[in-house]
């Protein structure tokens, strides 16, 4: 079992070394461009939510992306020093009738790319699980098609708010 860590900064900045750690192990493991991009978007994504929701923009806290191989796929945590949350208490993004700031985007995007989904440490910790053998087109389809649908409800809302 492989495992690596990366410590980081607070910083915005600091997702290019994200995006280098993400794609030098989807190179050692030979994950094509697609599900690469997966990985990318939803560890991007979490270290932005570390970033921003976590530890608030100071740059004092620290941010560690941890990735293990596992038997099951790769294994990817993010994990913040911020205060927490309670998961239960994100707003569902899909429902832009009642959530027209799109609150829980971010998550909602990561439960769509990988293929488990684990928030620990009161929401300071986040382990996505993405599945080798999930690496195929139907999954890839599936994950497509939800994301259009997301994107369909969120452009339905922005023109209603428009028009009004």
């Amino acid at each position: 079992m492989k495992k690596r860590t990366l410590k980081l900064k607070s910083l915005p900045s600091q997702i290019h070394l994200i995006e280098r750690f993400v794609e030098d192990i989807c190179d050692e493991n030979n994950i094509n461009n697609t599900y690469f991009g997966n990985i990318l978007v939803a560890v991007a994504e979490a270290f932005e939510n570390a970033v921003y929701h976590g530890n608030r923009n100071q740059v004092s806290k620290e941010i560690v992306l941890t990735f293990e191989s596992r038997e099951k796929g790769l294994m990817f945590e993010v994990r913040d020093q911020g205060e927490g949350f309670n998961i239960d208490q994100v707003p569902d993004a899909t429902d832009v009738e009642n959530n027209p700031d799109k609150k829980g985007s971010g998550i909602y995007l990561i439960r769509s790319l990988a293929d488990e989904v684990r928030h620990l440490d009161q929401g300071r910790c986040i382990q996505m699980l993405f599945y080798i053998s999930s690496i195929n087109q139907q999954m890839a389809d599936a994950r497509v098609k939800k994301l259009k649908e997301f994107k369909t409800a969120v452009k339905k809302e922005d023109i209603k708010r428009d028009e009004e």
